[in-house]
């Protein structure tokens, strides 16, 4: 048997039900992996991850590669071992983070040479080093060196990324050497329909377990991202997982979904956790205005997550206005669990045959203007109305 198989067990539509195997256990998707850039799910115990269902994270092979470096990880039992988490683990080759991050970078047909951010020395990956320490981490599910293409970028650029990426997958698959890792090759090409669809065929054709996504979520409108999702997905092989990099908001996972994708990352939920904004069925709640000083309810009713089973609004609002560091955990734990209950919801829906209904009931609700903007843009709609109304 496989150590990779991936096995579609439904499907509703574009929307896919289906299990993973990995060395370190099986993934149930649709799924979302929390992100723990530097080997940690920033505040949270592994522990904790685990309990709020978390089936996978993903690290990131750029900073790990930084501090402590791979040979350190390596010497000390691998990724797994090193950060305490015994389920499956995704590394990203570090290529967006060498655009991204290092100033200066220069790319030529072999690799990139780029400057740390964190103090300027220079660092060079191509596509066999970026494998190497990728097994030097020991993650379950590995991914190729790509140049993902700033938006926007001229058709020109964008190709000659996307033609260099099909060439960096096939030195990345020739390097690969562990068996108990899986190779995901991306999919790359911006926001051009004909590069979308070339780059797919491509890398559907090459032998990896896996198929990420890439270069979406970077700046362009979201009906562009789904539509390149719509380009992409449709040639892409039924009996391998696709994975949509970097996007995290709750209506572009059931979009998403809906397009036929599996898996989904993103430091959003985290991020936005440690500065006081939570995701509930109408949108997201900003904790810290005054109207909740006194609201003895939890964030979301429905949610069951341990921080909306112990704790009320008024005293996470109390948390983030003393600084306590408590605030950060409790409302990064219930971002997590939203997206990754969300996701549960959306297998049992595809496995119900009624993923459409459910998508728009919870879009219908889900706004994607902060849940506290909303209301205030409606209680002044009413004033306004109430003041036409005595004042003709």
């Amino acid at each position: 048997m496989n150590t990779f198989e991936f096995t579609l067990e439904d499907s509703d539509g574009g929307a896919r039900a289906g299990r993973f195997s990995t060395p370190h256990g099986e993934i149930q998707t649709p799924v979302f992996m929390p992100v723990g850039t530097q080997a940690t799910v920033k505040t949270l115990d592994p522990i904790e991850v685990e309990a709020i269902g978390a089936a996978i994270i993903l690290s990131n092979t750029y900073h790990l590669y930084l501090r402590p470096g791979a040979d350190l990880v390596a010497e000390l039992g691998g990724l797994h071992r090193f950060m305490q988490w015994s389920q499956p683990i995704l590394t990203d080759s570090g290529g967006f983070q060498v655009f991204s991050l290092g100033p200066n970078s220069k790319i030529d047909e072999d690799g990139v040479t780029f400057k740390s951010h964190i103090d300027g020395s220079t660092h060079r990956f191509t596509p066999e080093s970026a494998i190497g320490v990728q097994e030097k981490l020991g993650a379950d599910i590995i991914m190729a060196f790509d140049e993902c293409a700033p938006q926007p970028s001229p058709p020109e650029y964008t190709r000659a990324a996307m033609e260099r990426t099909h060439r960096w997958l096939v030195r990345c698959i020739a390097a690969k050497t562990r068996a108990d890792q899986a190779l995901f090759g991306i999919v790359q090409g911006g926001v051009e329909a004909d590069l979308r669809r070339e780059s797919a065929r491509f890398v559907a054709d090459q032998p990896v377990p896996g198929i990420g996504i890439g270069g979406l979520s970077v700046g362009e409108p979201k009906d562009q991202m789904y539509g390149m999702l719509e380009e992409t997905t449709p040639l892409l092989p039924t009996d391998r997982p696709r994975y949509l990099m970097g996007v995290g908001s709750p209506e572009d996972l059931l979009e998403g979904v809906a397009r036929g994708v599996d898996m989904f990352d993103c430091v959003l939920p985290t991020r936005l956790g440690r500065n006081g904004s939570l995701f509930v069925p109408t949108g997201r709640l900003n904790i810290t205005n005054a109207k909740y000083a006194r609201e003895d309810a939890p964030i979301d009713p429905d949610c069951d997550c341990s921080t909306c089973a112990r704790f009320s609004r008024a005293y996470l609002r109390h948390l983030f206005h003393t600084g306590e560091v408590l605030a950060l955990r409790l409302a990064t734990l219930h971002n997590l669990r939203f997206l990754i209950r969300l996701m549960e919801q959306a297998r049992a829906a595809i496995q119900a045959g009624r993923y459409h209904s459910f998508m728009q009931d919870v879009l219908s609700q889900f706004q994607t203007i902060p849940h506290d903007v909303r209301e205030a843009s409606r209680a002044a709609r009413t004033n306004s109305l109430r003041n036409q109304k005595a004042n003709p």
